[in-house]
């Protein structure tokens, strides 16, 4: 077997991805090169003898002392290189890399101007159209915008409405200028777009385009729907920060600021289109074994700036230089096929307005300081290695084994991130087989949604072994806590509060007392989970039933129904199969039921 240094030795000098290990074989960092053996060996010396470089930073330090072999993969170029890096980085979480808790695609509000009569719709991804204008993007009220200006303007409402002949139901209300049937010209829906467009980049003229409406609405007493645009004008307001500074020029351009408070860090990102601030973002960061800004910069980039995403801005001014700036630059030429500058301005409106950002980013650390407290304890209680800031929680349900679902809530920084919940459906009929599925499932998905921090499941310790398998079956090591019933006569009694909740982690069963915080966080957790596993299932248990009752008024009785079930394996399948295929399984006389009779006979 190779030693260390030899590997070292050995290394091609290509581009390429080189991953250090330790002595168990976990995984301590992946790195990037343009060129693997002269980067690497900036790592160590080799004279006297084979050591770490004396000069490296303490972090780096002691993840080389720990290193005890190297894994290399070469590619075609050093951008190819930073690619493959930030995907292995997200899917396999190394102890030493850094990494933002999730990559962010924001909306865009787009119009295709190659149309007739174009209408406003919202998009994440390029559309493959001549003419099309992008306005954002934008990290929060995107659907505020885009309803404002459906309620502000008679634009064609639903993308169907212009292939109708005659005016529907919202030329009636007043909703729609019908162009469908020739009461509004090219020009004058045109003239009509172009006010519209104006207001999307100025906020505050379309909120207060907004207010006379709702004036109207309280008037009339109709208080649900001013409230509605109540909170539409608040959410549009509110999505951007406050500035004072005034651009000369109506320039577009993006601002990254990042900053840190020892063991957490926050990167701001600011949009400026047509001299305004349209939108801001702000994303925290995990890391356990010491703050690199280097890299945090670095994964910055590769998290905000994402492939397929409209770009409407090519120069970012950042808050400080870092060492990969040409990389990052030539990688973003690549990506989006035009040439990005990143700036460190000095003076200024430019520099005033990175500032901003700063601040943005050193609030956002301040308030997560304030929800630490907690999920610090729970790291040191269940010896975690991170703290949980982001958990996936995992339950399922079902009726004696029918319509089984499987739910998947997000909790991330002590908020419930309702678009990242999944359900599932599940073919497994019983609790182990069920929740096997269900990880699995989500497992899958690694690739193109990375692991939290943790997973919780609902259940016990053999529910927790089953989740570290399927997650070591992948190569990914993240922390697991399950959260299930004591047992009582052999029985987890889960009625009228007869059993306690146990937490089970790391191999070590944790009986806290009702009053405890930290079983109360996974508690809430847990509930979530359960509240949208129930709720799924509902839904498809109402389903399976509508089926089932057309099935018996169609004549078929439960026992030929449960049979048939077993051979197809649900309604779908039994409606599509054949009158044959139906009279082998069941009989000639449920054949007839469902399919009628057979032709020719």
């Amino acid at each position: 077997m190779k030693t260390l240094e030899e590997s070292v030795k050995r290394l091609p000098q290509s581009a390429g991805v080189y991953q250090y290990f330790d002595q168990n074989g976990r995984l301590l960092y992946i790195g990037k090169a343009k060129n693997l053996k002269n980067r690497v060996k900036q790592y160590f010396a080799f004279t006297p003898s084979f050591a770490p470089e004396p000069r490296l930073s303490a972090r780096i330090a002691k993840m080389i002392s720990e290193t005890r072999s190297l894994e290399y993969i070469v590619v075609q170029s050093e951008s190819d290189a930073l690619i493959l890096e930030n995907s292995l980085i997200k899917q396999l979480k190394p102890k030493y890399n850094i990494l933002l808790r999730d990559d962010k695609t924001y909306p865009y509000i787009y119009i295709d101007l190659s149309q007739d009569f174009p209408r406003f719709e919202i998009t994440r991804k390029v559309i493959a159209a001549k003419k099309v204008k992008y306005f954002g993007p934008f990290a929060s009220a995107a659907r505020d915008i885009y309803d404002a200006l459906y309620a502000l303007f008679p634009i064609a409402q639903k993308r169907g409405c212009l292939k109708e002949k005659k005016a529907c139901l919202f030329y009636q209300i007043g909703k729609c200028a019908a162009p469908c049937v020739g009461l509004i010209d090219k020009a004058s829906y045109r003239a009509m777009i172009d006010k519209a467009a104006e207001l999307i980049n100025h906020k505050e003229k379309l909120a207060k385009a907004l207010e006379p409406k709702m004036i109207q609405y309280a008037n009339a007493e109709h208080f649900e729907e001013a409230a509605k645009i109540r909170d539409q004008m608040r959410g549009i307001l509110s999505s951007a920060p406050l500035s004072g500074v005034d651009l000369a020029r109506q320039e577009n351009f993006d601002v990254l600021a990042l900053a840190d408070l020892g063991d957490s860090a926050a990167a701001a990102l600011l949009f400026i289109r047509e001299g305004k601030i349209i939108s801001s973002s702000v994303q925290s960061f995990r890391f356990s074994q010491g703050y690199d800004e280097d890299e945090a910069y670095k994964r910055s980039f590769m998290s905000f700036y994402l492939p397929d995403m409209p770009v409407t801005a090519a120069t970012i001014y950042v808050a400080k230089a870092f060492a990969e700036t040409d990389t990052i630059e030539r990688w973003l030429n690549d990506l989006y096929k035009k040439r990005f500058e990143i700036v460190v301005p000095k003076i200024g409106a430019k520099k005033a307005l990175v500032d901003l950002a700063l601040q943005n980013a050193r609030e956002a650390l301040k308030k997560e300081a304030q929800n630490l407290s907690i999920e610090t304890a729970i790291k040191e209680l269940l010896k975690f290695e991170n703290i949980p800031k982001r958990l996936e929680i995992f339950d399922n349900s079902h009726i004696m084994g029918e319509a089984a679902a499987g739910a998947m809530v997000v909790f991330d920084n002590n908020k419930w991130v309702k678009n990242d919940y999944r359900h599932y459906n599940l073919t497994a009929n019983n609790e182990y087989d069920q929740m096997f599925e269900t990880l699995s499932k989500r497992a899958e998905k690694f690739g193109e949604n990375p692991p939290p921090e943790c997973w919780v499941i609902d259940g016990g310790e053999t529910l927790r072994r089953l989740a570290g398998d399927i997650l070591s079956s992948v190569g990914v090591k993240i922390d697991i806590v399950a959260i299930g019933k004591e047992k009582l006569d052999g029985k987890a009694h889960r009625a009228k509060g007869a059993a306690k909740d146990i937490l089970y982690a790391n191999g070590e069963v944790f009986r806290l007392e009702v009053s405890d915080k930290r079983l109360q966080f996974f508690q809430k957790l847990r509930d979530e989970a359960h509240r949208f596993a129930i709720a799924f299932h509902r839904k498809q248990k109402r389903k399976s039933d509508a089926k089932l009752k057309i099935l018996k008024v169609k004549g078929v009785g439960d026992a030929t129904l449960k049979r048939l079930i077993q051979v197809f394996g649900s309604f779908e399948a039994i409606n599509g199969a054949s009158y044959e295929e139906i009279a082998a399984a069941a009989g000639q006389r449920a054949a007839k039921a469902l399919k009628g009779e057979r032709e020719g006979s």
